[in-house]
């Protein structure tokens, strides 16, 4: 079996480092790991349970789709003023309502260029997960993220590598 995984940057910033810390994560795992990018963070409207019937609009359809049709998730947010983006938070919210994220392996990392590495969004989002019954088998708490990522989107601290590949194996262990 080929683990298929979901990978969502919480950041909608064209050069976020989040994103190009989850294209750097997805360029370590081995081949037999496939990733999916979610793109439609910003497509998606804001959370109202009122029309959350039937299927819901087509944007939540879109990533209940696409989480339905993996084995796991790899989150990689920043921190926005002490909290979860609200376009992530927002994505989770749709996702409340269903089954979708009931035990499925997620992997959480937070990266942030301050000292702290955004552990309060790290905090907020595991507790939106355990909520929605994800299984989180990894978590990786990231600071000065720009000091160990390069302009190209390389990861150039060693530690930090191993560290994400030790989290890629316990998410593909976890996908079996």
């Amino acid at each position: 079996m080929i683990p298929k995984l979901l990978a969502i940057s919480g950041s909608l910033r064209q050069k976020s480092s989040n994103t190009a810390l989850m294209n750097a994560i997805i360029g370590l795992a081995p081949e037999n790991m496939k990733f999916t990018i979610y793109g439609g963070l910003g497509d998606l409207p804001h959370f109202n349970p009122d029309i959350d019937v039937d299927e819901g609009p087509a944007p939540v359809r879109g990533l209940r789709t696409q989480l339905q049709e993996v084995d796991g998730v790899l989150l990689c947010t920043p921190e926005y003023g002490n909290g979860v983006p609200g376009v992530l938070k927002n994505a989770l919210d749709w996702l409340v309502s269903t089954t979708m994220f009931m035990n499925k392996p997620t992997a959480v990392i937070s990266a942030s260029p301050t000292p702290m590495g955004g552990d309060k969004a790290h905090a907020s989002l595991l507790l939106t997960l355990k909520m929605i019954n994800a299984e989180i088998v990894a978590r990786v708490i990231i600071p000065h993220i720009t000091l160990k990522l390069n302009k190209e989107g390389v990861i150039t601290d060693p530690e930090l590598k191993q560290e994400l590949l030790s989290m890629l194996e316990a998410l593909e262990e976890a996908c079996y």
